[in-house]
């Protein structure tokens, strides 16, 4: 400050926010640094990466993985009121009848894990998986019981799982993002991009949506007519301009902008050879059903693999389609056909690559369906037969990153209502993940508006029996 002249409160900000704009952008390197491959963790974690299989819309468990032999004998009959006094519901008033399940159930691998003929390569690869049938959650709408399931709270605003990740332990690859959305058919989100957000924590940390048609990311080329030259001086002006305004306003919101220009820039180069997956061998896209061609969701779990291969903290693949008020037995094998043989492949792909010790796949919905019919055409059709939302009791399964494999935990009741035995609420599914990545729920906080943030809110149990 001029010593001729008199101090103003003006200066003295400005000045002062100098300071907060070198700390900020301090703040920022030393992220970019921990990103580069050295986490802070709460104690020594089994995991690195997650990838999260996300079925939009609620499956039906009791078609899938819990098999009810007393759905089928008292198939067309209505459930005895006591399993469904208190009970929410999204359609269904009143006592409904018992559907029974089409689909035969056996037992699979050497731990006898029960799946139905519906899901015969994810059977396959039952030795792998850990099942967690007595799955709860609060919610029987889908856009909030898919943002309690993602953020750790029913309403948007919250960061999501991946960005907490990334918030926590950063990502090991400068030229990636650290949290990456790949959407395959079907409505990924009723929440939109609430699944995926930041929420109050730096932009940095969001999901990028990859897409399979197209640009990967949109905007991301130079234009026609514009060199790799030409960009990299504009990027260069535009930090230089951002950091002007870094020291001028102290805002740690343009410190995180400068980053992901910058990171933008590198993703032109890295990008179009990670979703390139005809380099994959024959064997390979055989294994997930991918073709180079077509975007699938095959495609999609192909690509999960590469991206957590090349240090991506969080990878969510969104498959819609599962809300089967109606059509459950035409509509879901469809579905399960899309689905079955490449989430076992790359179960597969990740153990025999060595990335399964230290990768976690989680597959679920937001929650599962009821074991009473919920419509059935006025002539009687059993194809035109559903299933509502269920949220008292689904399944959810997990594999990889020290979770025991070949467990099967937790116990309905014999309609699949409830869960009788070791319920396993969507809070501590989250503070379990996190565990194993070596966070603790209740320390990975976020101070905001006065308060301390977590992905668990003010929730959640770590679930010893579920790791090894």
């Amino acid at each position: 400050m001029d010593p001729h002249l008199t101090p103003s409160r003006r200066e003295l900000f400005r000045r002062g926010a100098f300071g907060l704009g070198g700390i900020a952008l301090g703040s920022l390197l030393a992220g970019e640094s921990r990103a580069a491959g050295s986490p802070k963790t709460h104690h020594p974690a089994r995991a690195k990466r997650v990838i999260f299989l996300h079925m939009s819309g609620g499956p039906s468990q009791v078609d899938l993985f819990d098999p009810k032999p007393a759905l089928n004998k008292y198939d067309g009959k209505p459930i005895p009121a006591e399993f469904v006094k208190g009970i929410e519901f999204g359609f269904i008033t009143g006592r409904e009848s018992l559907l029974g399940s089409p689909y035969r159930f056996a037992k699979h691998g050497r731990c006898g894990m029960d799946f139905s003929d519906s899901v015969p390569h994810l059977a396959g690869v039952a030795d792998e998986l850990t099942m967690i049938r007595g799955t709860t959650t609060d919610e029987f709408n889908h856009a909030n019981a898919q943002l309690l399931l993602n953020t750790g709270f029913r309403r948007v605003g919250r960061p999501g799982m991946g960005a907490w990740l990334t918030y926590g332990l950063g990502t090991e690859n400068a030229d990636l993002p650290g949290f990456v959305v790949l959407a395959s058919s079907g409505k990924p989100s009723n929440a939109g991009t609430g699944l995926w957000s930041s929420g109050f924590l730096p932009t940095q940390h969001q999901g990028v949506p990859f897409s399979a048609t197209g640009d990967a990311v949109p905007n991301l080329g130079d234009g026609r007519g514009v060199t790799r030259t030409q960009r990299a001086d504009t990027i260069d002006a535009i930090a230089r301009l951002n950091r002007t305004h870094l020291a001028d306003v102290g805002d740690p919101e343009i410190a995180t902008r400068i980053g992901q220009y910058e990171l933008a820039f590198r993703m032109q180069t890295s990008v179009p050879d990670l979703m390139d997956v005809s380099r994959e061998s024959r064997k390979t896209l055989e294994m997930y059903g991918a073709d180079p061609a077509k975007p699938s969701f095959a495609n999609n779990c192909l690509l999960a693999r590469r991206l957590v291969e090349r240090g991506v903290r969080f990878v969510q693949v969104f498959l819609g389609g599962w809300d089967h008020h109606q059509g459950i037995y035409d509509a879901m094998p469809k579905l399960c056909k899309q689905m079955d043989r490449p989430c076992a492949a790359l179960v597969r792909d990740l153990r025999q690559r060595g990335l399964l010790d230290d990768t976690v796949v989680v597959w679920a919905g937001e929650f599962g369906r009821t074991p009473m019919v919920q419509d059935v055409s006025p002539d009687g059709m059993a194809n035109a037969r559903g299933r509502d939302h269920h949220k008292d009791a689904f399944t959810v399964w997990v594999a990889g990153g020290g979770f025991k494999p070949g467990l099967t935990y937790g116990e309905t009741d014999e309609f699949g209502c409830r869960v009788v035995k070791d319920p396993v609420h969507v809070h501590d599914l989250q503070a379990t993940l996190l565990h194993q990545l070596g966070l603790d729920h209740t320390k990975l906080t976020y101070r905001y508006q006065g308060r301390d943030f977590r992905l668990t809110d003010v929730h959640g149990r770590v679930v010893k029996e579920l790791v090894g």
